[in-house]
């Protein structure tokens, strides 16, 4: 590896917090054996990025932007990005010296002539942070764009009124539109420690994180799930899914373990997608997908990141002119923006089901509207395996018999 690379790679750690800062340092000089050394970031040669937390999309961001690195990002969640090399936390050594090594590679390629390395250039990273819807619809046959011009106020005024209708919920319909999980009551308190669930086993962490990346690269991108082709265009805020609610509320419970086939992957839309925007019908303004989709994969319960203990607050009032409306999803509003409360003590407040709480806490967290109290740091480096000592096998049955023999 050091012969690969012949001095250590420069990296800058980003959305990483001070304790785990100080022992990614150490574990590079460490276990890494100096494969690579951090540096502040203006002399840095690759940029590392905790895609976990809470910063990750603006860092991606900046970073896809403003400068042409390599990037490696941490995240618990597996997705394919294109040009970023992905390490799955929590951090093995074989796997991030494998992701230095081909940032490494990256940064040999650059060096050379841009005809073998188009794929890294910094043209093909402004491309791809500049590429828009516009420009995709501009290398449609001159035909079909004839067709589009003549439905397009029409078919825009369609789209936008769907954007603008929610759906309000009453107590009587809420079960059977999100469903239930089989053998756990929701409701009963000594059951709410079960009463939780990882958006990242579903659909919806895979969207979210599709989002983010599309919305740091501000390019059209094509999220493959084996299921239904979904579109994602940034700079509309909106959602192209080839499937209707019934279908995509069925697939949002369904955990992604138990799904056959290839691989979830993400990659830039080909320009043949483009001839979707003529069936309007299935497109979605993104907060409200990204709502109704945590809605359905929640079933009444609430995400694993939030302690059921500590109180949580609302960032802002929901644009629920856009969202399906929960039970008392305006009360619990209300109740938020007052103060912070726990979950418990919502329901109680508000003398309301807990699973009312839970799906409403579901979706605003999944929009980033819902706050709590700083967690300890998650840890992202996996400990190394301790193997035992004979010697001090041997010291302990010394020490047991001279006890044995004071008894």
């Amino acid at each position: 590896m050091k012969d690969k690379l012949k001095s250590p790679l420069k990296i800058a750690l980003h959305g990483i917090d001070g304790r785990t800062y100080k022992m990614m340092v150490m574990y590079l000089q460490g276990p890494c054996k100096g494969a690579a050394v951090v540096v502040e970031d203006l002399n840095a040669e690759v940029d590392m990025i905790d895609a976990d937390s809470v910063q990750a999309q603006k860092l991606l961001e900046q970073k896809l932007t403003k400068s042409a690195r390599p990037i490696i990002v941490l995240s618990l969640q597996e997705l394919t990005f294109e040009n970023i090399l992905y390490v799955k936390k929590p951090v093995k050594t074989d796997d991030l010296l494998f992701a230095l090594s081909e940032a490494g590679t990256m940064l040999s390629a650059k060096k050379k002539p841009s005809n073998q390395v188009s794929s890294y250039t910094e043209n093909t990273v402004t491309r791809q942070s500049q590429e828009s819807i516009d420009q995709i619809e501009s290398r449609l046959p001159p035909e079909k764009n004839q067709v589009k011009k003549q439905t397009t106020n029409t078919n825009e005024q369609k789209k936008t009124s769907k954007h603008q209708t929610a759906m309000q919920l009453d107590e009587g319909k809420f079960n059977a539109y999100i469903g239930s999980v089989p053998g756990l009551d929701v409701n009963d308190p000594k059951q709410f420690p079960d009463a939780v669930y990882n958006p990242k086993d579903y659909f919806q962490g895979y969207v979210q994180s599709a989002l983010m990346v599309a919305s740091a690269k501000k390019q059209v991108m094509h999220l493959n799930s084996g299921w239904k082709p979904l579109i994602i265009f940034p700079h509309n805020h909106e959602i192209w899914l080839d499937a209707d609610d019934k279908q995509l509320r069925a697939f949002a419970s369904v955990a992604m373990n138990k799904i056959s086939g290839p691989g979830i992957t993400l990659t830039p839309a080909e320009p043949s997608v483009a001839p979707i925007k003529e069936d309007l019908e299935k497109f979605h303004d993104k907060d409200a997908f990204v709502w109704k989709l945590a809605v359905w994969t929640s079933k009444g319960r609430y995400p694993n990141a939030l302690d059921i203990q500590r109180p949580v607050f609302l960032r802002h009032w929901p644009n629920f002119t856009r969202l399906v409306i929960t039970p008392h999803a305006l009360r619990i509003s209300a109740l938020l923006m007052a103060s912070p409360r726990t979950l418990p003590e919502i329901a109680e407040v508000l003398n309301i089901k807990p699973q009312y709480v839970f799906v409403f806490i579901s979706a605003a967290y999944a929009l980033g509207l819902i706050g709590q109290t700083k967690r300890e740091a998650t840890e992202i480096i996996q400990p190394s395996v301790i193997k035992k000592s004979e010697q001090q096998g041997l010291l302990s049955r010394i020490i047991g018999k001279l006890r044995a023999n004071k008894s």
